[in-house]
């Protein structure tokens, strides 16, 4: 019966997932520029995207924390995955992600948070890559009126010829006007990633072909105060990469998944976390605000592997307000059972995504029962 719950397509197969509790894959990696791009992992000479994504893995994968990478400034991001889905338990933290915050001595609540935001994907198409919708985890920044959503960032990387301007009142900035951006917003147009004196190497990523990168996604406020000759970085509540020490940051749920609209939406399980630097911030002589992240551990892998035999094309079940999106692998017939075991609808599914207006029902739990096999989700 959990594994109805955690609604699973469960088939006749025999095969188990490996079940490693640590990160297994990484399927991209576009950092923005900043001033550990090259460096976090190390770009050397001849290197292209798939010799660094093979460098991201060993910083990455196989361990809790085996090492680290840099996402540069805002919506700079990397993409991984486990060996296994990572099961939505309700209620429960369902994975980590790790980063190198630290606590100030000076201050509870702040020190160095450089938060990355999260988002999800559920391998609908069964393809193994992440090409189909994608769902952020709302943190405890997302609803909040000094977050922007639909943020859009484009950076131009440094003329050869460009010549640097040192800041005459820090000399720690050795170039003020390094790496141009500018955004969708008319009071956050343009600015700079400057260059700092301690990293000394090319701050746009040096094996990207082209002379500018766009990003766009939830751009949270800047989080960075003054204080004794450096900054102190403020600590989200919840919800963020590389935002609380890893001691005492509980991690992610699933259950915080939402569209682009801001609308809950019930995952039973996912394939694919894609992680992006949530602020656009620069911090005088530490340079940009630029996520870190160094490893990833699901809190309860005995739940994928429990459910090993999970069909390469899954039934997918997504709840939004009053329209019930399904995704089956081929046509189907489906029943909404209620939690007392009555239907309250049945309906012809073609094979792909189906639209099915569930505005008569009540909020609550239900099931979404087919010979392809069984969903629960969640009418808000």
């Amino acid at each position: 019966m959990r594994k109805v719950l955690f609604g699973l397509i469960l088939t006749g197969a025999s095969a188990a997932w490996a079940g490693s509790p640590y990160l297994s894959r990484v399927l991209d990696f576009c950092p923005a520029p900043g001033q550990f791009v090259n460096e976090l992992p190390e770009y050397e000479e001849g290197d292209t995207h798939e010799s660094m994504l093979a460098k991201v893995a060993e910083n990455l994968c196989g361990e809790e924390r085996p090492g680290m990478i840099s996402l540069g400034g805002f919506g700079g991001y990397v993409i991984v995955a486990f060996d296994h889905p990572v099961v939505n338990v309700p209620g429960e933290y369902d994975f980590k992600l790790f980063g190198n915050a630290f606590a100030a001595e000076s201050a509870a609540m702040g020190g160095s948070c450089e938060p990355g935001a999260v988002m999800v994907s559920v391998d609908a198409n069964g393809n193994g890559l992440p090409d189909d919708e994608w769902w952020e985890l709302a943190g405890s920044e997302y609803a909040k009126e000094t977050t922007r959503h639909g943020f859009e960032i484009s950076y131009f990387k440094p003329a050869d010829d460009h010549t640097a301007s040192p800041d005459p009142s820090n000399s720690a900035i050795t170039d003020r006007y390094f790496v141009r951006w500018t955004t969708n917003y008319p009071d956050e147009a343009e600015g700079y990633i400057q260059k700092v004196t301690f990293h000394k190497q090319p701050y746009f990523p040096q094996w990207i072909a082209g002379t500018e990168l766009h990003f766009s996604g939830s751009r949270i406020a800047n989080n960075a105060t003054p204080q004794g000759g450096t900054y102190l970085l403020a600590f989200m509540d919840y919800g963020y990469v590389d935002n609380q020490p890893n001691n005492t940051d509980p991690g992610f749920k699933i259950d915080w998944a939402v569209d682009a609209e801001g609308n809950p939406v019930t995952l039973t399980h996912i394939d694919f976390i894609k992680v992006y630097t949530a602020v656009n911030q620069q911090c005088g002589w530490i340079g940009e605000t630029s996520t870190e992240l160094c490893g990833g551990l699901d809190l309860h892998p005995e739940a994928a592997v429990e459910a090993a035999t999970i069909s390469a094309k899954p039934l997918v079940a997504v709840c939004r307000g009053n329209c019930l999106e399904v995704t089956a692998a081929a046509p189907t017939q489906l029943s909404i059972v209620a939690l007392d075991g009555s239907t309250v609808g049945r309906y012809s599914l073609h094979e792909g995504r189906n639209a099915i207006d569930v505005a008569s029902l009540p909020g609550g739990l239900y099931i979404t029962s087919t010979p392809l096999g069984a969903v629960k989700w969640l009418k808000q």
